[in-house]
């Protein structure tokens, strides 16, 4: 074992609960799905603008930014008797079903508040939405980090086993993105709960409704199974000492002066894995956030809140998205299971990583020529006689999800797995170490939510150049992957002789 590992484990644990603990992925992405398919064009027809709405994600960056590494740091300490993460997935889990309640019923709460049906803006469901949104957005930081943070602790430092770990928690978010955008594709699902629509709330917000309510429902189930089907080992402090005295951190008393030390002490390669990280969700995040809106506006031609057919266009085109959407995470659910073979194929998580943001970049560059296509047949007038595109276009539009499904399988597991299989050689809690890798995610979500809106509006509210800009930062992304990024990583992985069991006790 290397100089500085510790753990409390003592014995494998079986792939099952591995499997199990990476199912919560599943019911965390069912939200997350609905967040990038339906809660942005939602959003617009409670009155608040296209440029306007994207600001809403900017808490959620600011709450990732500071809880993930506060959450990773208090879950690698946690002496509760039930355990290191499992109280803060249960706590997040609980948090998740009250924000699907709020954005479900935020319509019917602002009418109850006071909001007027003959007034497009609506500020009080307005505020009930936001305030869903964030608590979601809070929840889902709570849920994810100490969950992955889970998974590498029962790994027992097999490097082998954390990769696999990591793509079977790709996989499950892949499964709750089917489910996720599948509902939201589904026009009529609240035919089966009736009671969700009403004189306020529409089919369009009745079935909204309706899929955070199943969205509860699965996250309970997902998250219980887990919880009482993995046990972990209790932390005293004794033992969070003796960790943490081993790493050298033991003169570290505060979160922020050992955030900071972290940050101050990353070796090279952690450094270029936070750049690449940063740099492949700079490209990623205008596509992820605007994508249903996309297909909406520019492929449909389509208008929020518009009359007669050009309203229909919008909307057949963000369920078309959703469906999109759909395809492409089952292709991440695909590509996720394929990820060890891959790896060898190309001789490297690097350069795996590498061609995948190389496949991100043409997705986009697709994107943009789809948009200036659907441009030329609405300048035609062929547009006036139907409300779907041509099949040329379709057929394009559904190609760039296809592909975009290959990247983000890669994106889901890769740096997750490489950040682990590091912090195992250095020693170091894992919890805080993948908080710090998701300040390089959460970063590029601030910039495009800041950024997209004035970019589109001085484009004419076009989402093309986001996305140009998007495919030449995944570009050079893939530069630095392959050619910068050292790859110790791997090498570690093939020196790992700790296949059975961890020993530090």
């Amino acid at each position: 074992m290397e100089s500085g590992a510790f753990y409390v484990y003592q014995s494998p644990t079986p792939p099952w609960k591995l499997i199990s603990v990476s199912s919560i992925a599943a019911g965390v992405q069912f939200a997350w799905a609905l967040q990038i398919s339906l809660l942005i064009p939602f959003l617009q027809t409670l009155g608040v603008p296209h440029g306007i709405s994207a600001l809403v994600w900017l808490y959620g960056s600011f709450s990732g930014m500071v809880l993930q590494p506060i959450l990773g740091y208090k879950s690698d300490r946690c002496t509760s008797r039930f355990g290191r993460r499992r109280p803060f997935i249960a706590g997040g889990a609980a948090l998740a079903c009250l924000s699907f309640l709020l954005i479900g019923f935020a319509k019917d709460i602002g009418y109850q508040a006071g909001d007027s049906l003959d007034q497009n803006l609506k500020p009080r469901a307005v505020v009930v939405f936001v305030l869903g949104f964030w608590l979601l957005d809070v929840a889902n930081n709570t849920l994810q980090g100490p969950c992955r943070a889970l998974l590498a602790d029962l790994c027992f430092q097999d490097h082998g086993a954390m990769r696999t770990a990591m793509s079977w928690f790709s996989f499950f978010m892949a499964v709750g993105n089917v489910l996720g955008y599948a509902a939201g594709a589904f026009a009529r699902l609240h035919k089966f709960l009736p009671f969700t629509r009403n004189e306020v709330c529409s089919d369009n917000c009745a079935n909204l409704k309706a899929c955070f309510i199943i969205a509860v429902v699965i996250l309970l189930v997902v998250t219980l199974t887990a919880i009482f089907s993995v046990s972990e080992v209790q932390m005293t402090e004794e033992l969070v000492r003796k960790q943490f005295n081993n790493n050298n951190s033991s003169q570290m008393t505060s979160f922020l002066m050992q955030l900071m030390a972290l940050l101050h002490s990353l070796k090279n390669p952690m450094r270029l894995l936070m750049l690449v990280t940063f740099l492949t969700w700079l490209s990623w995040f205008p596509f992820m956030l605007f994508g249903t809106d996309w297909v909406g506006k520019e492929v449909f031609g389509g208008k929020v809140d518009a009359d007669g057919v050009v309203g229909s266009r919008y909307e057949v085109g963000v369920r078309s998205g959703s469906l999109g959407l759909m395809v492409n995470s089952m292709v991440v659910a695909f590509a996720s299971l394929a990820i060890g073979r891959a790896t060898r194929l190309v001789r490297g998580m690097k350069n795996l990583w590498g061609v995948a943001n190389l496949i991100l970049a043409g997705g986009l560059i697709g994107a943009v020529v789809i948009t200036k296509r659907a441009g030329e047949w609405r300048s035609s007038g062929a547009a006036d006689a139907s409300i779907f595109p041509p099949l040329d276009i379709l057929w394009g539009t559904w190609i760039v999800y296809l592909l975009l499904g290959i990247s983000l399988a890669v994106q889901y597991s890769i740096p997750f797995a490489m950040a682990s299989i590091y912090c195992s050689i250095t020693g170091g809690g894992q919890g805080l170490s993948l908080g710090v890798l998701n300040l390089a995610i959460i970063i590029p979500q601030m910039i495009v939510s800041v950024g997209c809106g004035p970019l589109e509006a001085f484009f004419g509210s076009n989402n093309a150049p986001s996305f140009e800009l998007g495919a030449v930062v995944a570009t050079i992304s893939a530069i630095v992957a392959i050619f910068v990024l050292p790859d110790p990583l791997e090498r570690a992985v093939e020196r790992s002789t700790c296949k059975t069991k961890w020993q530090g006790l």
